[in-house]
């Protein structure tokens, strides 16, 4: 089928899914076959379809052009990820190929681009362009649609082309299917819905992973690199005997090619090679160049351009061939499939480097013709996916090295032995399980690759390559060694056998192996080894095994590297007078060896994590030990120094240290780095002996020890201190004569001390850059802004209450905390002051209103830390939501980038919606966690092409099948984060390390993927992690699928912890528990855990999430709703809102769409004695809106095991069974009772709502009934509406003034019953015009006496509190108490039973003054430690929950 003619402008970009799934999804009738093709016209789809005959009548094909939108029209058909690549459903498909694609889920759409120069959708939203885009049209096909059949379809000649991640383009196979390639490319990434995959095929943002083009497109950069032509004006010699004449002018590869006829290539060519000679302008003529070669024989040719782009292009090219010293040429990555003919003109070529291409044999250019470059020496053919090996390379006999790697080879010919001057061969990451005994002959061969095969033992034919030296098989599958083979071939010195499954090395003879100096075993399953008999062993790596024992010969060996393993024991004899380094670090030795001490040019000695008690005194005054790392173990004392030892660094952190020897400091006068944190010091060793200090130390971490200040004093000596880390410790104070000293000093660490101050005299350490000094009792901020070069200031969490500015900040200053500081109030001059810090950490003071309600207290909440380190940027990201969902539910994410911050910035701005959105289609963790991930990882767009990040989500929530069940928690990771649950008080590890050195499983999909992964356990050298969000270059071997797990919670579980790798590879998780549970504050917690990670020698970026738990047994898991009453106010004006005593949350299931509240409905409640063991408070009242939301399916509510659904009576009320369905409460259906909890941090340029009142709704209360025993009353329910706000946050001292908003910044109260339960009995009060209400402290919280069983008697006479408390002191829970005014019209009838003591009551409360309210805890089977004000209702906490995205930086 011919399509119609193409346009230069882009289509406009949409999603084809839509919100039922695009056509995909919709249940119907399948309607068989695909008519005859059509195309459907721009701007008229979908009309009047146009049936054209197809040339393959029949076939399942059908091509949809798109001829885009002009230039510089409306970006609101643009897709919210500003993909280009997808016409929308809507406008381009009709109801015959939606009814087409949803009879089958083999069938979908492919995107076919043009032959433009592609211009992959961007991560953000895009604005309109005027760059011409790829020409698209999408197909519907089936997925046993050939390319051969589309190509039919479409009259295409040139095939169709694949490109993956925006980089290489390969021709497909006439017989290759593309929506299949689709579809397996999706299930590869991780999911597993038929129709989802469906719809993910047909998404635009799928284009950034792959992609089908048409015609190759053209890249003109790639075109410039590897050939330059055209017709010039050119003289030959530099001499003017020759005249300028118009010649074809060629540059490719090391030579300029000038033909001797004009437009002719057919006559003689002259051949100027370049390498070493000299291209120079010349400036008597205008754009023209001089190309001269080397030599004494050298030529020269003069070319005039006719451009100055001409010009410059040629002058930049031939520049770098004229620089090269050998003659190179470079054509990898270039998606060739033979080389430019031009290039055999070049017959001085000796390296050509061809990988990443899709060479072809045939050809001009293809590789049977490589044998025309007569001096070729080095041939890279690597990742070409040859499948079989080029037999015609073996006919290159000049060849000294080839490297056929990562090419699908399965065996290698007999004819390899031609290549007799081969030094080098590279075989790396194939299916080889054996090598030809011809190759025997290669007798020049001395490195060999082997790597990531299938061989199963060493080959036998080593035997006879005997100049081999170096023999590399790493990944295989050889699971014994067997050192007589070794012995038998004496040329080796060097093996790589890492990554192997080797279980043993047996040694079947006494026949030492001499030849070996190199043995590489590290990854494997060996548990001992005995390696004695390798008497010439230089350097052995066995990390990462199960070894018990090691066994080695000490005559030649140099380093030792055996960490994490189980080694209680190592033996090396004779002493190994040549070791200079060892690591023995993460094993179980409880003494060193005495031949360690013997050693006498050891230098490097890493013993940490093990079971050491002590130290050798030999070993700390060895002559030659330079660093010596002793931390984690069990040291409770440190041996005395002989005079002058060379020790540079020493690590004693996390041991017993009670204290250092005297004379410690002036006898390691080398000392540079001391780190004794997480020990028992209550002092320091003086730094000299006399006033003048030769100390040299640079570097002194003394973290979490118990000093006090008289250290301080101590420290003095030390002048050339550069970082000193001085953190949770006993510091009331810091001398501050002694600080002035510290001239040096560049980074200070004084957090969570009891310092009140901070020495004015740190002003004179003007190198001073980073000071740290949060969670201490700091009322002064310290004068450091006046210091040239300090770029960080952290004093949150302290008592500040003024700053003191200068007139000028420096422009140094990057970083600044403020947060924790309840009495810090600013000013604008100040806060304008702070407009250029690049990061600006404020607490968000919420504006009061009269209709504010204060004192309210959440169900969980939460504190985080990011720090940079000694990086410059700051590559980790945290999002927070409080309040997530349309009910009870929160979301927690932690995003690391490694060494980028874009991955992680846009994870943290989308992750939140796509989880939103996912929780619509499905209701099973495992389903919807997965797809989030797998949807943000295509979200990245183009960012997600080359740059990953670790990504950790936890999301709180309420099991679907179980509607009043308990709270579940659901975490989903990839990468490196982590999340621990501290339950009873044990860490609860609750995610997966996706690192390769720490899953074996893992690594072993890795390695069957046929990945290269390098010495430092990376994947082709990028990542350790084999699952990231990103990185969809490294595909499959990386993948996005994470892993997710569910965990109920329960009232044992205190706090959740989320961290990055850095977190987590300093602090163990116990330690983590211990540390938060010492803390009150989340937020004080979190950066607790930051600062013991740098103390303890992180130098990268750290972040952390404390999440603080408050859900106990009886925690009422119902939908959240609010009780407050409408006031009238004098004539004229609008009724005032007075807020009544606010109820617990509780919650919703999550399906249905969060976005959308769910419809109101009026509602007849009526109580029985069983309803409730727990406080509720009931939002009653005419509270619909006029205004209908978008979607008005509604999510059932939801009601605990403790508050059965309500029985629904005859009446109705507005928002009822009679009115509208999905009638909301608010503007846009958002529900008016959403409650908004201002963030605890933010920045600067946070946006602030303003809370203002809305008096609107004041329909009066009707549908009361009074029978005498109890109340029916119409009631009006709501659950919450999920609204993503980015508020400015607010401190954890701020809690208790939270406010209830509008999503448009209003606060609505109603009329409400409040409804109280009893044994037999249900009292209801109408609130009525109260106008002294809002002046009340009962307004924001119940003051007054507490009740025996939860409930508080308000202190005010206008009030009628009527409370039933018959056996009210035998319950756990309180009952339902409300203030309003007494009607006379009520009669309340009270049991006479409990006449006396409700007469009690009423005497009590009349006695009650007003006062502050105490401080009460939720009920919960442990003490909470978190010190925050809470507010309960009837002894439950009310909460209130508000998303928070945290933006780190302006």
């Amino acid at each position: 089928m011919k399509d119609e003619e193409k346009t230069s402008e882009t289509a406009p970009s949409s999603d084809i899914d839509g919100k039922n799934g695009a056509g995909v999804e919709d249940n119907g009738a399948c309607k068989g076959n695909l008519p005859n093709p059509v195309v459907h016209e721009a701007g008229a789809p979908g009309r009047g379809d146009r049936i054209r005959p197809g040339t393959r009548g029949g076939t399942e094909i059908r091509v949809l052009k798109d001829a885009g939108h002009p230039a510089g029209s409306s970006d609101e058909t643009q897709h919210e990820a500003g993909s280009r690549g997808c016409v929308t459903r809507k406008n381009r498909f009709g109801s015959r190929e939606r009814d087409w694609l949803k009879g089958d889920p083999q069938r979908g759409c492919v995107c076919l681009y043009g032959a433009t120069e592609p211009q992959p959708p961007a991560s953000g939203p895009q604005a309109p362009s005027s760059t011409p885009q790829p020409d698209l049209k999408l197909v519907l096909c089936s997925t046993s649609t050939t390319v051969e059949e589309l190509c039919a379809q479409r009259d295409c000649q040139q095939g169709l082309y694949l490109q993956l991640h925006g980089d290489l383009l390969r021709r497909l196979d006439p017989s290759e299917r593309p929506l299949q390639m689709v579809y397996d490319y999706l299930a590869a990434m991780g999911y597993e819905d038929p129709l989802r995959i469906q719809r993910e095929a047909a998404n635009s943002d799928l284009s950034c992973m792959i992609r089908f083009h048409s015609e190759r497109p053209v890249n003109v950069d790639q075109q410039e690199r590897t050939l330059l032509k055209g017709v010039f004006s050119v003289r030959k010699g530099k001499t003017q005997l020759h005249k300028w004449a118009e010649r074809q002018v060629i540059l490719c590869g090391t030579c300029l090619i000038v033909a001797s006829v004009k437009d002719s290539l057919t006559g003689k060519m002259h051949i100027l090679p370049l390498v070493g000679g000299k291209v120079e302008e010349v400036k008597r003529r205008q754009h023209c160049l001089m190309f001269s070669s080397a030599g004494p024989q050298a030529q020269a040719y003069f070319v005039n351009f006719d451009t100055l782009a001409d010009y410059q292009r040629w002058h930049r090219q031939a520049s770098k061939v004229v620089s090269q010293t050998i003659s190179l040429v470079d054509l990898s990555c270039y998606s060739l499939e033979e080389v430019p003919e031009y290039l055999f003109y070049s017959q001085d070529i000796t390296h050509l480097n061809l990988r990443h291409n899709f060479m072809r044999l045939e050809g001009p250019g293809g590789l049977l013709n490589l044998t025309r470059f007569s001096q070729l020496k080095s041939l890279n053919l690597s990742h070409n996916r040859l499948g079989v090996f080029p037999e015609s390379v073996c006919e290159i006999l000049t060849l000294t090295e080839l490297n056929l790697s990562c090419n699908g080879l399965h065996t290698v010919p007999e004819r390899i032995s031609n290549l007799q001057s081969l030094q080098t061969l590279s075989l790396d990451g194939n299916h080889l399980s054996s090598l030809p005994e011809e190759m025997g002959g290669l007798t020049q061969l001395c490195s060999l690759s082997l790597s990531f095969n299938d061989f199963p033992h060493v080959p036998a034919v080593l035997e006879k390559l005997t100049a081999v030296d170096r023999l590399a098989m790493a990944g295989n599958k050889v699971e014994t060694l067997m050192l007589s083979a070794l012995a038998r071939m004496s040329h080796l010195k060097s093996i790589d056998l890492r990554l192997n499954g080797l279980r043993c090395v047996k040694s079947e003879t006494l026949e030492p192996v001499k030849q070996l100096t190199h043995l590489d075993v590290r990854d494997n399953r060996l548990s001992a080894l005995d390696l004695s008999s390798a008497c010439s062993l230089e350097s052995l790596h066995c990390q990462r095994n199960q070894l018990g024992a090691l066994t080695l010969s000490g005559f030649m060996l140099r380093t030792i590297h055996g960490n994490n393993n189980r080694l209680t024991t190592v033996s090396i004899y004779p002493v190994p007078n040549q070791l200079t380094h060892m690591d023995l670090s993460w094993n179980l030795l409880e003494y060193l060896p005495d031949w360690v001490c013997d050693s006498r040019k050891i230098e490097v000695l890493d013993v940490s994590h093990n079971l050491l008690s002590e130290l050798p005194a030999r070993l700390l005054s060895s002559l030659s030990l330079r660093k010596l790392l002793a931390g984690n173990n069990r040291l409770q004392s440190l041996p005395d120094l002989l005079d002058h030892v060379p020790l540079e660094a020493l690590d004693l952190q996390h041991n017993k240290l009670a204290e250092l020897p005297e004379s410690f400091f002036y006898k390691a006068l080398n000392l540079k780095y001391l780190n004794v944190s997480a020990n028992a010091l209550e002092t320091i060793p003086p730094s000299s002996q006399s006033e003048e200090s030769l100390s040299t130390l640079q570097e002194l971490y003394l973290t979490g020890n118990n000093l006090k200040e008289n250290c301080g004093t101590l420290l003095v000596g030390h002048q050339n201190l550069r970082v000193l880390h001085i953190a949770y410790n006993q510091l009331l104070s810091f001398p501050a004569s002694k600080l002035s000293k510290l001239e040096l000093l560049e980074e200070l660490n004084l957090s969570g001390n009891k310092l009140k101050s901070i020495p004015s005299t740190v002003s004179s350490c003007k190198r001073l850059h980073t000071l740290i000094a949060h969670s201490n009792h700091v009322s002064v901020f310290p004068e450091v802004l006046n210091l040239p070069e300090i770029k960080l200031v952290d004093v949150s969490c302290n008592d500040l209450t003024e700053i003191l500015l200068p007139e000028s900040l420096p422009a140094t200053l990057q970083e600044l905390d403020l947060t924790g500081n309840s009495s810090l109030i600013l000013e604008h001059k100040t806060l304008n002051l702070f407009s250029h810090i690049t990061t600006l950490k404020l607490d968000q003071k919420p504006s009061m209103t009269a209709g504010d309600t204060t004192g309210t207290s959440t169900l969980w909440d939460h504190g985080y830390a990011e720090m940079s380190g000694q990086r410059n940027k700051l590559c980790v990201s945290v999002l927070a939501v409080d309040r997530f969902g349309d009910s009870v539910e929160a979301a927690y994410g932690i995003f690391d980038g490694d060494r980028n911050e874009e991955v992680p910035r846009l994870l943290q701005c989308t992750m939140g919606d796509v989880l939103t959105e996912e929780l619509q289609h499905s209701s099973m963790d495992s389903v919807y966690m997965s797809n989030t991930f797998l949807t943000s990882h295509r979200k990245l767009g183009v960012a997600g092409q080359k740059l990953g990040a670790s990504a950790l989500l936890c999301y709180i929530h309420h099991e679907s099948s179980e509607p009043g069940g308990y709270f579940f928690l659901t975490v989903a990771n990839v990468g490196t984060c982590q999340a621990v649950l501290c339950r009873d008080g044990q860490p609860l590890h609750l995610s997966k390390v996706f690192s390769l050195e720490q899953s074996t499983e893992e690594m072993e999909r890795v390695k069957a993927a046929k990945a290269i992964i390098t010495e430092d356990i990376k994947v082709s050298g990028v990542t350790c992690c084999s699952r990231l969000l990103g990185c969809s270059y490294l595909s499959p071997w990386v993948l996005p699928k994470p892993w997710v797990r569910t965990e109920p919670l329960c009232s044992q579980d205190e706090f959740l912890i989320l961290g990055n790798r850095a977190l987590f590879q300093k602090v163990s998780y116990q330690e983590a528990v211990r540390t938060v549970q010492a803390v009150r504050d989340p937020r004080a917690a979190a950066k607790k855990l930051c600062t013991l990670a740098q103390s303890y020698g992180c130098r990268d970026n750290v972040g952390a999430v404390v999440v603080a738990l408050h859900i106990g047994e009886d925690s009422c898991t119902c939908e959240p709703l609010l009780t407050t009453t409408a006031t009238p106010a004098p004539e004229g004006k609008g009724p005032v809102p007075t807020p009544l005593p606010t109820p617990i949350p509780i919650s919703v299931p999550p399906m249905g769409d969060p976005a959308t509240p769910s419809s109101s409905s009026g509602i007849a409640s009526e109580f029985s004695s069983e309803t409730s063991a727990s406080e509720v408070g009931s939002e009653a009242g005419s509270t619909a809106s006029d205004e209908h939301p978008s979607n008005p399916a509604a999510r059932p509510e939801r009601r605990c095991s403790l508050h059965p659904t309500m029985i629904t009576s005859a009446t109705t009320g507005t928002g009822g069974p009679g009115g509208p369905p999905g009638v909301g409460p608010g503007p846009g259906g958002a529900h008016p009772a959403l409650f908004q909890r201002q963030p605890s941090c933010a920045t600067f340029s946070s946006n602030q709502s303003d809370n203002g009142l809305d008096s609107d709704d004041e329909t009066p209360l009707e549908g009361v009934i009074s029978n005498g025993s109890k109340l029916e009353v119409e009631v009006d329910i709501h659950c919450c509406a999920f609204q993503i706000r980015s508020g400015a946050p607010e401190s954890p001292n701020e809690k208790d003034h939270r406010n209830f908003s509008y999503p448009n910044g209003k606060v609505r109260r109603q009329n409400s019953v409040v409804v109280s339960t009893t044994n037999g009995c249900l009292l209801a009060v109408c609130g009525r015009e109260i106008t002294d209400l809002k002046k009340s402290p009962s307004t924001s919280s119940l003051f007054g006496k507490k009740l025996s069983n939860g409930s508080v008697v308000v202190p005010e006479d206008s009030h009628n509190l009527i409370e039933v408390a018959l056996e009210a002191p035998k319950k756990k829970s309180g009952y339902f108490a409300a203030p309003a005014q007494q009607d006379p019209e009520d009669q309340l009838v009270v049991p006479p039973s409990l006449e006396q003591d409700v007469r009690e009551q009423l005497r009590i409360q009349s006695q009650v003054v007003p006062g502050p309210p105490p401080p009460s805890t939720p009920p919960s089977a442990r003490d909470p430690d978190w010190d925050h004000p809470q507010t309960t209702v009837s002894g439950l906490p009310v909460t209130s929950l508000q998303q928070e995205v945290y933006d780190t930086a302006l």
